[in-house]
């Protein structure tokens, strides 16, 4: 009951019928501001439901795509490159028995991926048109559209990542349940790739600069720690060492053979063993693969001399650091080519859709995956009338490397100063482009975890660079018009 003025009570208004018409209106009115972007979004999902139908099933590489799903049926942890992080997830859609599953799962994380990045740009301020400019690289790229169709970790690295710089983003101080968040996400993003395990000492300078407080420190710390000790442990039982992974050594060692000299190294009789011999491929992490690389003449096979391949490769680097730093220059420069470069030549880079068909090769691991994970599994082939519609979809070189050089060149002018919201999507773009090339070697597949960080930063750092410009032109007008 209600009273009115005058003391007479009053029944309260019967609710309006809702109908189609009114349905329609609240949608309308819910949407705002967000009506471009839901035109983008909803273009994007197109495209990629076009990629679905335009290619009769998930893209599966050899020997990357069948290792993840035989880790993720036989639920252990690979002795090689690969953490069970990714294979967790493959594991949870192994009762439908089918990689397309796995590819739609991961374009709607392509879709979220666009998503969380416009939900921290608008929620920082930036108007409608200026977030939705900032998600167009990730939606449109064939290179992301491309990875979210094939069984491999990257599409689940990049949506973690950006998942957990959208929780400490949120909010101008993240609160210490904010920042547990982000660090569990950021350990699973490390269990998916160990590329992304330093981003939790990079995050935890951050909150250290930003004198964030004790209680949100040990938050991350214990959130993000925990999970890694935990899976290192696992390992451990597995392996007989305390690791992550049985492949950090060996990736190393492939990254100094493009410029080792023993002469200047003296490594120890032990280690010589793994000096340059006089096989050379075009790329670093094409060692790695060599038959007649001095590694993979040892007996026992590669993995098994990761130990020895790390302090090799340590000396190496501590003999020649400017050989070393050159070398990782060099490589990034390939990042910002006009042309997008064929790095190793095998490779060639994927910004289009292929049209034709792929076979698998002859090897029992994927006889024995097609068993027990899907019966289906074969080479892909592009279908008609779709293929040739995305064939024709194209996206020029300059959209890539030069767009990606001038997104980090805006959000290094944004991350200028310690309380600048781009700077820390601006570090992790710059360590997620740095870190493989330092570990292994340059791959334009191993770029894309870096862009939507750096069209986070870009995004902030013109709307902040905005602000700023606005404010000094209202200073110098109140100036002139004197006291």
């Amino acid at each position: 009951m209600l009273t009115s003025p005058g003391g007479t009570r009053t029944l309260p208004a019967p609710p309006e019928r809702s109908g189609p018409r009114d349905r329609l209106r609240a949608i309308r009115d819910a949407l705002g501001g967000h009506r471009l972007f839901t035109v983008v979004i909803i273009l994007a999902a197109g495209l990629r439901g076009l990629v679905m139908l335009g290619y009769d099933t998930a893209q599966l590489y050899w020997y990357d795509s069948f290792t993840y799903l035989n880790t993720a049926v036989h639920l252990e942890p690979s002795g090689a490159f690969h953490p069970a992080g990714y294979p967790f997830l493959l594991r949870l859609l192994l009762p439908f028995h089918s990689v397309e599953l796995v590819a739609g799962v991961q374009h709607a994380m392509g879709l979220g991926t666009g998503l969380m990045i416009y939900l921290v740009l608008r929620r920082h301020s930036l108007p409608g048109w200026g977030a939705t400019l900032a998600t167009l690289p990730v939606l449109f790229n064939p290179a992301f559209l491309r990875l979210e169709h094939a069984v491999l970790s990257d599409t689940q690295l990049i949506f973690l990542i950006t998942a957990a710089l959208t929780v400490l983003m949120w909010r101008a101080r993240p609160s210490a349940r904010a920042v547990a968040v982000a660090g569990l996400l950021l350990a699973l993003a490390g269990l998916t790739r160990t590329v992304a395990v330093p981003l939790l000492g990079l995050v935890l300078l951050h909150l250290l600069l930003r004198r964030a407080g004790r209680r949100r420190v040990v938050a991350l710390a214990v959130a993000g720690l925990l999970p890694l000790a935990a899976y290192a442990g696992w390992y451990q039982q597995h392996h007989g060492r305390f690791a992550l992974s049985g492949s950090d050594g060996v990736a190393l060692w492939a990254r100094t053979m493009t410029f080792a000299d023993c002469s200047v190294i003296r490594p120890p009789a032990r280690e010589a063993v793994l000096c340059p011999n006089g096989t050379v491929v075009d790329a670093a992490s094409e060692y790695v693969w060599a038959a007649g690389a001095s590694l993979n003449r040892l007996p026992g096979g590669r993995f098994a001399h990761n130990d020895l391949a790390r302090s090799f490769a340590l000396r190496a680097i501590a003999a020649q650091p400017l050989d070393y730093l050159r070398e990782v220059a060099r490589d990034a420069s390939l990042t910002f080519a006009p042309t997008p470069v064929r790095h190793p030549l095998r490779v060639s880079p994927a910004l289009t859709f292929p049209v034709g068909s792929w076979p698998l090769p002859a090897f029992p691991l994927i006889d024995q995956v097609r068993r027990e994970y899907d019966g289906d599994i074969r080479g892909m082939s592009s279908v008609e009338p779709y293929g040739s519609l995305l064939g024709a979809y194209s996206y020029p070189g300059v959209l890539h490397g030069p767009l990606i050089g001038a997104l980090l060149l805006l959000g290094a002018l944004g991350a200028a100063g310690r309380r600048r919201p781009a700077l820390l999507p601006w570090a992790a773009a710059v360590f997620l482009l740095l870190a493989p090339i330092a570990a292994l070697d340059f791959d334009h597949r191993y770029v894309l975890p870096s862009i939507p960080m750096a069209c986070l930063a870009a995004a902030l750092a013109v709307a902040g660079l905005s602000r700023r410009a606005r404010a000094c032109a209202a200073a110098g007008r109140r100036d002139r018009r004197g006291p």
